[in-house]
Formats: structure tokens, sequence, C-alpha cells
């Protein structure tokens, strides 16, 4: 891990920041490239924009948004760490192309769960999670503030009942919750998605499913394909 020098211009006390490292789908560890020499700056001020960095994996290649790196100083100041930018991939990679299923055995047919409430919609991804092939599916009684809904082995999903497109920010939160449990996390809604929410899903690499009310969850980006394609 990496370790800069650096200086709270509050205070002027040092500080030895280690650079945190996050794993990149294809399993190489990737961190942020610190900005040596560079000051950092206090935050007074947050928006979504600036609480994330591209970040380039080492081992293939992919560009993927992190958060940016902060240190909290004992004198109450939050310091923006400066962040060296990635260089532009050039051409615009090409469209994920699912890829195909491998299991032992197929899937048999779908059959969907009807849905009147939200708690219906919960019940009816849940149904699917556990037709894709993920074990011991559960949804708590309440739901938590995580706004986590359901959780299985080695995954965590949420479930969007409301009448207004998912946001940008709850995928964002998913991806958060899934990245401290170090499980995968997958959204599903009603509604569908707002453009920004699709587009930080596709960075994000987070599967994003649309229900109809006749409860047949349909994948709407590559990662959604891919889960669909290859199972649990």
């Amino acid at each position: 891990m990496e370790s800069v020098p650096l200086r709270c211009p509050a205070c002027r006390r040092d500080h030895a920041y280690v650079t945190p490292v996050y794993p990149c789908p294809c399993g190489e560890p990737t961190a942020p490239p610190l900005l040596r020499g560079a000051p950092v700056t206090p935050i007074t001020h947050r928006t979504w924009n600036d609480d994330w960095v591209t970040v380039r994996c080492r081992g293939c290649g992919r560009h993927d948004q992190w958060p940016q790196p902060e240190l909290c100083c004992p004198c109450g100041a939050v310091l923006r760490v400066p962040v060296r930018p990635v260089a532009s991939a050039g051409a615009v990679r090409p469209a994920h192309i699912p890829l195909p299923r491998t299991a032992a055995a197929p899937r048999p047919a779908f059959r969907p769960l009807t849905i009147r409430t939200a708690r219906d919609a919960v019940s009816a991804a849940a149904h699917y999670l556990t037709w894709l092939g993920f074990r011991e599916v559960t949804h708590p009684a309440n739901r938590p503030a995580s706004r986590v809904d359901l959780r299985a082995a080695g995954l965590i999903a949420q479930v969007d009942s409301s009448t207004r497109p998912t946001a940008l920010r709850d995928v964002e939160c998913l991806w958060l919750n899934a990245l401290n449990g170090s499980v995968r996390g997958v959204l599903f809604s009603l509604a569908g998605y707002a453009p920004e929410a699709r587009e930080r899903a596709d960075a994000l690499f987070v599967p994003l499913f649309v229900m109809d009310l006749t409860g047949s969850p349909q994948p709407v980006n590559g990662a959604a394909d891919e889960l669909f394609s290859t199972g649990a």
C-alpha cells in the first residue's frame, strides 16, 4: 500500500496517509494513484461528483469509479487527498456482451409472482434470485436503514417499488453497502432508472433489473445480462 506524507492546512499537523485499496472485478487490488507533493484541501461542501475518482486497474486496464481519498485530522478538518488524473482511455469501450451460460444443467422456466403490493415486489425479486441460483435468500420483516431488502450468500439486493425512477444515489448507496460487505449488489425497480443512475451502474458494474406487475424481472444493463446468463 502506498503511503504519503500530508500536512493539515488548518493545524499544520503532519500525517502519514495510507492509500485505500479496492478490489477490481477482475480480482486485482486497485488503489487511487495519489498525487505526491500536491497540497490537501479542506472539504467544506460535498457533491456526489467530487466524492468519486476514476481509477485504472493495472491488471485488466478497466476504468472504475472509487471513493475520493480523504483524511480526517484530529483538529476536526476533513481533507481531500489529491489524486493523479487518469489518462483518457481513448476509444470508447464496446457495449458489454453477456457471457454464455456455463451451468451444468439449464434452469427451468421462470414462473413469476404477481405484484400487487410493495411486499410482493420484494418477494418477486427474492423468487427471481432463487431461480438464478442464489442460496438462502432472505428478507427482513422491517426494512433496515441501509435499505437492503434481500440478502443471500454473497449478495445483497434493493427493491425499489416506488413510482419514480430509481435515482443515482440509490445505485451508489447499494454499491457501497455491497463493497463494505464484500458481496455483490443487485437492484430491482418497478419504475425504471434515471439516466444518471444507469450510467453509474454501468461504471460500477451493478446489475439493474426492471420488473412489471407480472413479477418478471428484465435485465436493463450489461451487468444484469451477465448475471442472467451465468446465474449465481
